[in-house]
């Protein structure tokens, strides 16, 4: 029996090489970055929101009072983190909101808020099978706990408002105290977060990635603040990616157009491999001239080979490949190029950008312009 020979070492650049990819969470930030960045990608961070601690927060204390001030009916527990650090809280405060919760029905969106609701000393009424908020509302709506009208329902948020939630149980009557628990603004610095989106829609960032639905909608809003929204939105919806850790955090993009992806395991590892995935998908390998040419975003791959073209040279390239085989005129090739220029400078562009791939991929079509050699 003989040993096991190692792994060998993968050919080629890594599977992200090339690409640009912000991080917009503000929790663990680092760890989602160094999956990235072991993946040869280009991390970008900017922290699209922060947290305002609990111990400073006057709104959940006055929440909580709230919910103090007569007997509950039913609560709804959003998240199991967010639960948990309500009751903590209340008891840091010396606020018997345990024993006041005892008598009312707890209702759980999933598993994580169910057991922090039995980690808390209290009982679960019931939790829907698909996790979703929706369902609750659907099942509050439908009766199955009976006439709303007049009763009180203590709904515990975590960062997003839930406004089709509340204002969908405030409809029947019901008298709906919200309870803001880990309440998410803006970051105190929001400068590169306005360069982010700057990033974006100048074409220099390949993929945002999004852990929390607020921080998506604090990009979104950071956008509309600079008057670049629609612009912003455009960009996602065309060779940017924007990936998701899961469809709650989706929401804000994919309300407001944006197509999104996002991994099966709401995970950061999971997150990380579907950026793996999404990426170069989107870029296709052609066959040029009995050579293969990937166009990444601040790179390209010639035959397994990395290669970082002159920014002018990378861009005339891209619109070459957008168009493979098709002859593109040199004042076509002009408007590519960063910061304009002029037929002369296509021309330069070109004679860089075949020094730099070392290879007959780009062709000069005499009085037409360039293609390539597909």
């Amino acid at each position: 029996m003989t040993d096991a020979l190692p792994d060998a070492e993968p050919e080629g650049p890594l599977p992200l090489a090339g690409y640009t990819v912000a991080v917009t969470a503000a929790r663990r930030k680092e760890e989602l970055g160094a999956l990235l960045d072991r993946r040869g990608a280009r991390v970008v961070h900017a922290p699209a929101i922060r947290i305002v601690p609990l111990a400073d927060d006057s709104e959940l204390v006055a929440a909580t009072r709230a919910v103090l001030a007569a007997p509950v009916d039913l609560v709804v527990a959003t998240t199991g983190v967010g639960f948990r650090g309500w009751l903590e809280a209340a008891e840091a405060w010396d606020l018997p909101l345990v024993e006041h919760l005892r008598a009312a029905r707890v209702l759980a969106r999933g598993p994580k808020a169910r057991g922090a609701i039995r980690g808390g000393g209290l009982v679960d009424a019931w939790s829907p099978e698909s996790e979703s908020s929706a369902e609750v509302l659907e099942h509050l709506l439908s009766g199955a706990e009976g006439p709303l009208a007049g009763r009180r329902i203590a709904v515990q948020l975590h960062g997003d408002p839930l406004p089709d939630f509340v204002e969908g149980l405030r409809a029947t009557g019901a008298d709906v105290l919200t309870v803001p628990v880990y309440r998410w603004v803006l970051p105190e610095d929001v400068v590169p977060v306005q360069r982010l989106v700057a990033a974006v829609i100048g074409g220099g960032i390949d993929a945002v990635t999004f852990t929390s639905a607020p921080a998506a909608a604090s990009l979104l809003q950071v956008a509309g603040d600079l008057g670049r929204r629609d612009e912003f939105v455009a960009a996602l919806r065309g060779r940017v990616r924007a990936i998701a850790v899961g469809s709650v955090t989706a929401g804000p993009l994919q309300a407001a157009g944006i197509p999104t992806w996002q991994p099966e395991r709401a995970r950061l590892g999971a997150l990380a491999r579907e950026v793996v995935t999404r990426l170069p998908e989107r870029d296709p390998v052609l066959d040029v001239a009995g050579h293969t040419l990937q166009v990444r975003g601040y790179a390209a791959v010639v035959d397994g080979r990395l290669v970082e073209p002159a920014p002018g040279s990378l861009a005339v390239l891209r619109a070459l490949t957008e168009r493979p085989g098709a002859v593109v005129s040199r004042p076509d090739l002009t408007a590519v190029l960063p910061g304009g220029g002029d037929v002369h400078a296509v021309e330069m562009a070109v004679t860089r950008l075949r020094a730099a791939i070392g290879a007959p991929l780009v062709q000069t079509v005499v009085k037409r312009g360039y293609r390539l050699a597909v």
